[in-house]
């Protein structure tokens, strides 16, 4: 039986969330940045150690704030999917502090209105833009070693620009939503065009 994950991606605008998700899915990227104005959906199956897994990547707009209830949540066709999801990957750049602020704000918010199930929603915090270390707001052991241990959520760092850990990212998704035969891939997968043991590909 194939297992579907409902999967949202938030973050502030021009973090690269959308860039981020287009690698994943095209591998391709952009410089020219377009806003998301409306939720976009992607619906990918993926194999993982010959397993397939069907994915809903939800890529939403900036939000004000996360919904409170469902009738906000169907209200505003920009949140709609967003509390049922089964995982929130939550994008900042690192070179902005302003969007490290959303997303900690927003990861608050989830866990105050969402009480049903959220101890087991896993929400992973993602640095985008490692290509431009240099301008780093926040020194990467501070972020994660608050995130980690701290808000208990998982940290992982990428480049959208350069595909550098977007495969990865997905990956320890699938093991933190609970994907019993995903829990010893190894973390170097890369994607490939015929099914092989802990290996992933895009169908």
């Amino acid at each position: 039986m194939v297992t579907t994950f409902k999967i949202a991606v938030l973050g502030a605008q021009g973090v690269g969330k959308s860039a981020i998700v287009r690698q994943f899915m095209y591998n391709e990227f952009s410089e020219t940045c377009v806003p998301t104005k409306s939720r976009r959906v992607f619906l990918p199956a993926v194999v993982m150690n010959g397993h397939v897994h069907e994915l809903q990547i939800m890529d939403f707009p900036p939000i004000s704030s996360f919904p409170v209830n469902t009738l906000q949540e169907w209200a505003d066709s920009c949140c709609r999917g967003l509390r049922s999801a089964h995982a929130y990957i939550l994008v900042y750049d690192i070179c902005c502090f302003d969007s490290f602020e959303y997303i900690k704000t927003i990861r608050q918010q989830i866990l105050e209105t969402r009480v049903i199930g959220t101890s087991e929603t896993p929400i992973i915090i993602v640095g985008n833009k490692r290509d431009l270390q240099r301008g780093r707001v926040i020194p990467r052991w501070n972020v994660s070693h608050l995130v980690k241990k701290t808000w208990k959520c998982g940290y992982i760092e990428c480049s959208a620009k350069y595909n550098w850990h977007i495969l990865l990212l997905f990956s320890e998704l699938l093991k933190s939503i609970g994907c019993a035969r995903c829990k010893h891939v190894h973390a170097a997968i890369r994607f490939q065009g015929a099914l092989r043991r802990n290996r992933c590909s895009i169908m």
